[in-house]
């Protein structure tokens, strides 16, 4: 298929989903819905009101600020829609809302802005409107073939830096240092955006989200390694903990416990499983053991066009996995003042179990 022909089909059963869930059609604002629906990424945050409207029995119609149009005309999908132009001093809601119905519900992107949301609602008053992951929480989450491969070639490139920045020094480096070689190393291995590099030293390791700092990662330090982009569109993101020099004996234990429960994890993934079943299983390997107060996060998040997005392998979500989602699995176990550790790869759910797109190995790697 070609790029037009692959953002039409995807268009089509856009507005098929909808349809099926009563809503009378789409409103999708700038961000991973657009780009994945249209080919088209808005060149950067605006005001200006920029909506791709999906309704029923119409070809599909984009929105835009007149200066941008020709980014738009450019976009992979631009043959599968029609481009409306609009200028300042001109009313883009009214235009649009012509095309609405006046009592019906729409879909709309979770990211859109209060401030065009609601200029819709004025522009015709008698609509409603339900988020998208909540109207159609499959639409982005199950990825066709072409979209799988694109996963697998991000993630092998996250594995190739990964074996490059283990090769070289630790002790002694700011972590700040090791993030910017990690960003350097995801470029060099085909990334065109690099979204985090999180390099947490001793006791920084037990913040999950810490950013890489000024503090210097001295021998004896257990270190984790988070970090990921997009490779052609699609994301990466994979996390290894090493350790600078020989681990003590708790260490290895803490660190086998998370790798046992990542890999319980990933043992439960097939279809029809519940996302919170899988968080479940790997939640329950660490209580076990006596470090469940030490598991505080989520097992898992889907991938696609962004590094973060549905499904979320979480407590209370009970959307069922399909063939063809991709999601993370990621367990944790975090002393607060000593040390933290998580192992994450991102899998795919497969018709007989899931799939690794992360295939480093899993043991705990000692640096220098």
């Amino acid at each position: 298929m070609t790029d037009v022909e692959v953002y039409r089909a995807r268009m089509e059963r856009a507005v098929v989903a909808a349809a099926q869930e009563g809503l009378a059609g789409l409103l999708v604002a700038p961000g991973p819905d657009l780009v994945w629906l249209s080919g088209y990424r808005v060149p950067a945050d605006t005001e200006r009101l920029t909506a791709l409207l999906l309704l029923p029995g119409h070809k599909p119609r984009l929105f835009v600020p007149e200066l941008e149009r020709p980014d738009a005309e450019h976009a992979a999908g631009a043959g599968a829609m029609d481009i409306s132009g609009w200028t300042d001093g001109e009313d883009p809601y009214a235009a649009a809302a012509k095309l609405l119905e006046p009592h019906g519900r729409y879909g709309v992107s979770d990211n859109a802005w209060a401030l065009h949301l609601l200029a819709f609602q004025r522009a015709c008053p008698g609509t409603a409107y339900e988020a998208l992951t909540e109207a159609l929480p499959m639409l982005r989450a199950v990825k066709d073939a072409f979209e799988i491969e694109r996963l697998a070639a991000a993630g092998a490139a996250a594995d190739a830096t990964f074996e490059r920045i283990a090769e070289l020094p630790f002790a002694g480096r700011r972590e700040r240092e090791v993030a910017a070689d990690l960003d350097r190393l995801l470029r060099e291995h085909g990334h065109s955006q690099v979204d985090f590099t999180i390099v947490g030293s001793g006791p920084n390791g037990a913040n999950p989200h810490h950013e890489a700092g000024d503090r210097t990662i001295q021998d004896g330090d257990m270190v984790v390694l988070d970090f990921g982009g997009l490779l052609d569109g699609y994301g990466s993101d994979t996390t290894r903990t090493v350790h600078v020099g020989e681990p003590t004996a708790e260490e290895r234990k803490v660190h086998d416990l998370v790798r046992e429960a990542q890999q319980a994890a990933f043992e439960a993934v097939r279809p029809g499983v519940a996302c919170q079943d899988v968080d479940r299983v790997a939640r329950q390997v660490i209580r076990r053991a006596g470090y469940g107060e030490y598991f505080i996060h989520r097992t898992g998040h889907g991938i696609g066009v962004t590094t973060h997005e549905p499904p979320y392998l979480v407590e209370g979500e009970h959307l069922p996995l399909a063939p063809g989602m991709s999601f993370s699995i990621e367990p944790g176990v975090y002393l607060p003042g000593r040390f933290g550790v998580r192992i994450e790869d991102i899998v795919v759910c497969t018709e007989s179990g899931a799939r690794r797109l992360n295939n480093t190995g899993r043991e705990l790697r000692v640096v220098r």
